[in-house]
């Protein structure tokens, strides 16, 4: 039962995180909210939130043992600031520009962005697997931004650009998190992250500032559910998971995302998503599946 739960646990997260982004894709396009506003917000409210559950429900003396020695406290900061706030800034801004399912998609370059990474500093060899990889990323982005013709861009250079940065940055939030992760618990790291990034850009765009956005009770709800089920609640549960299920199958499942992003985008919002763009999902998705695989049978075997 306990199996069954973790299952549903981390498909219900990834399918929030996707749907998250095509909520607050609409929130930019039909309400007019401001990007800063939101993902300041976003970051703060959510980031108290896991604080609290970690509070009732966890280690509550970690959440401020991890600021009692300096080189946990200034990890911490850059990880808040260079990690989350980049991560989530980076992927909002790409689905301003563009949309939300090229957005989560580009974000997925992560992982052939960390093997690159170590490969340039001499940390891991190129292998076979490695460039069965980057080729079916490459294809995948090549289909999914042209839709199979060089002349024209199926969303606008910004949105690439923007999406690219947000893979750089998920790189970078996942190679420089370890450490921390190995001395207290995610909820704790993660909550108090997205708090320093909120803060962060708070001094930018305070939280008062909402702009020219037009809220309606529509608006509230779509910014609820951004907040409460694409943010908190999916990270919750898919850390929730962990507990019962194996890496490769969270890996597997939470592929679900970009799927959940793509569908609903086209469903919902009506966009179009053509041939070769859902052969780049394809290919993006077939590259999420082989890297969970071979990195479950590689820990198996050590």
């Amino acid at each position: 039962m306990r199996r069954y739960v973790g299952l549903m646990l981390v498909l219900v997260g990834a399918v929030c995180w996707g749907m998250g982004g095509t909520v607050a894709q609409k929130l930019f396009q039909q309400d007019a909210v401001n990007i800063n506003w939101l993902v300041s917000i976003r970051l703060l409210i959510a980031g108290a939130m896991l604080l609290i559950i970690q509070l009732l429900l966890k280690n509550r003396t970690q959440i401020l043992g991890v600021w009692k020695t300096k080189q946990s406290a200034a990890r911490l900061l850059t990880f808040g600031i260079f990690g989350m706030l980049a991560v989530q800034y980076t992927y909002m801004a790409s689905i301003k520009n563009g949309n939300s399912a090229v957005a989560t998609l580009l974000q997925y370059l992560a992982p052939v962005m960390i093997i690159l990474y170590m490969v340039v500093r001499g940390q891991n060899r190129l292998t076979r697997r490695d460039l069965i990889y980057v080729s079916l990323a490459l294809t995948g982005c090549y289909l999914l931004l042209t839709n199979g013709s060089l002349s024209e861009l199926s969303v606008p250079a910004s949105a690439i650009i923007w999406g690219i940065l947000s893979g750089a940055a998920l790189a970078f939030y996942t190679l420089y998190a370890v450490p921390l992760l190995k001395q207290y618990d995610s909820l704790v790291i993660v909550g108090w992250a997205m708090l320093i990034g909120g803060m962060a850009l708070s001094v930018i765009h305070p939280p008062w500032r909402i702009g020219e956005a037009t809220f309606q009770l529509e608006t509230y709800l779509h910014l609820g559910f951004v907040i409460f089920f694409g943010t908190m609640l999916a990270f919750w549960f898919y850390i929730e998971s962990l507990n019962t299920l194996s890496p490769k199958e969270t890996s597997l499942l939470g592929s679900a995302e970009p799927l959940a992003a793509v569908v609903t985008m086209v469903i919902w919002l009506r966009e179009p998503f053509g041939v070769f763009q859902w052969g780049g999902l394809a290919c993006i998705l077939a590259m999420i599946f082989i890297m969970a695989w071979q990195k479950e049978d590689a820990k198996a075997q050590t």
